[in-house]
């Protein structure tokens, strides 16, 4: 079992930057892969970006160069640096981790945290 836990969400202007955390309850270490997702009212959730245990990254199209996905292993603790918000940016975001006990893989997701581009 992972707890994770994001926090750092919030109201920003457009054009303004946020830091989210999601914060692990045990070693990411031995979380092979963890992510960012985001859902926006009426819409389904979708992916941001991922980073595996070796550090390799993903990111979705419409926030490549704007946002940067990190893990400090020594914290537990993974991030997501939003830059140049946009008001489509909107929505919850999830951090989401993947453990495996081969052959079953479990994911774990946090509770959201809101953030908010608005003028």
């Amino acid at each position: 079992q992972v707890q994770l836990v994001e926090s750092g969400g919030g109201l920003v202007q457009p054009g303004g930057s946020l830091r989210l955390s999601c914060a692990a309850s045990k070693s990411i270490l031995s979380i092979v892969a963890m992510g960012w997702y985001r859902q926006a009212p009426g819409k389904q959730r979708e992916l941001v970006a991922t980073i595996t245990s070796s550090g390799s990254t993903n990111y979705a199209d419409s926030v490549k160069s704007r946002f940067t996905i990190s893990r400090d292993n020594a914290k537990n603790t993974m991030y997501l640096q939003m830059n140049s918000l946009k008001p489509e940016d909107t929505a919850v975001y999830y951090c989401k981790g993947t453990t495996t006990n081969w052959p079953t893989v479990y994911d774990y997701w946090g509770q959201g945290t809101q953030v908010t581009v608005a003028s």
